[in-house]
């Protein structure tokens, strides 16, 4: 362990390969992200994989399925506050590295990134921001809170930045199914070999 600030933990040691490796956690939601990637920057962080958890948007989704994020929809405060447009990009060449490592996928789709992991209703009973079908008709497969920070802030600091997620809730007839234990203890092995791969396949 390396870190234990603010309750985030970190670790640091070497892939089976020899590789350096940082695995560092960052919170829940953009902020969080934002702050952490920062101090790593600062670190000498010049290459960064998130790995995280996912809720499906597409109806072929299921549990423990991974998702590589081809760009992120802004929906969250934090990319916005940064600069972000409609969409956040990770890096091409560090996304395309984690294509390769993961077998078996179609290739990168678009995410959305929210500030609120449960909907609310406002006190008209309206919807308190843009939902799932919203996102569902701009394109996004899944959705979850932190890639769109970490991409735009990614790119003012000059890290390259990428993302890797496992579904871990599905929405059948609109109700919340959250995965199991020891099969999101399987999807979070794969996901954290392939982003090892992939950081261990640069230059």
């Amino acid at each position: 362990m390396s870190n234990h600030a603010r309750g985030l933990w970190g670790y640091s040691g070497r892939t089976p390969e020899g590789q350096a490796l940082s695995i560092q956690s960052t919170g829940m939601g953009g902020p969080s992200a934002a702050i952490v990637l920062h101090e790593l920057a600062e670190l000498g962080v010049k290459r960064a994989i998130r790995v995280g958890t996912c809720g499906a948007l597409a109806e072929d989704l299921e549990h423990g399925d991974l998702v590589i994020a081809g760009e992120a929809l802004a929906e969250d405060g934090a990319s916005r506050a940064l600069g972000a447009g409609e969409a956040a990009q990770p890096d091409a060449e560090l996304t395309e590295r984690l294509v390769s490592a993961v077998a078996g996928l179609a290739g990168p789709a678009r995410i959305v990134s929210t500030d609120l992991f449960y909907a609310t209703a406002t006190e008209d009973g309206g919807a308190s921001a843009p939902g799932p079908d919203a996102w569902r008709r701009h394109g996004a497969v899944a959705v979850e809170m932190e890639a769109a920070t970490l991409f735009t802030l990614g790119g003012l600091l000059g890290v390259a930045t990428a993302c890797l997620l496992a579904v871990s809730d599905t929405f059948p007839g609109g109700r919340r199914r959250r995965i199991g234990d020891e099969q999101l203890a399987g999807a979070t092995s794969r996901m954290g070999s392939a982003a090892a791969a992939a950081l261990g396949a640069q230059p």
